[in-house]
């Protein structure tokens, strides 16, 4: 976690978000990372969708199961749903959204909206050509060969 932090504190020196994270595998690190959407001009470019990437690469797999994710700060929605993807074990972090959200970062922001009816939400939802977007979903579920995650 102390790496993490110090991640978050270096990345904020140097013009990225102020948000760092590192995963482990057996207590070793397999990757590190800070968040560089400003650096990138990158809105994904998060400290744990970073290091998840560069964990993946590291061990080359898409499956993290049997790794910890540390990081500096409660992960964000979008940052949440990677971490699952990946099938981390668990989440270690330091500061919540609710600090997040004193220093102006919207991740409570979005929590908040993902408790919301599609009809009630900011940006609005719009279902649009259904049946023909399922054509790839009929293939895909027929499909032998796929490789399941």
């Amino acid at each position: 976690m102390r790496e993490a932090i110090r991640l978050s504190e270096e990345s904020a020196n140097s013009g990225g978000g102020p948000f760092g994270a590192v995963i482990a595998k057996g207590g070793k690190i397999i990757a590190s990372a800070s968040n560089s959407v400003t650096l990138n001009n990158d809105p994904t470019a998060h400290a744990e969708v970073n290091c998840i990437r560069k964990a993946c690469k590291e061990l080359g797999t898409f499956d993290l199961s049997g790794c910890d994710i540390y990081t500096s700060c409660e992960p964000c929605p979008m940052c949440l749903g990677a971490i699952y993807w990946a099938h981390l074990d668990r989440i270690f972090y330091a500061n919540n959204r609710k600090d997040a959200a004193d220093i102006h970062f919207d991740d409570d922001f979005i929590y908040q909206e993902l408790d919301k009816s599609l009809d009630d939400r900011k940006t609005p939802m719009i279902p649009l050509l259904r049946e023909e977007g399922l054509g790839a979903f009929r293939i895909w579920k027929n499909k032998e060969d796929k490789t399941e995650y």
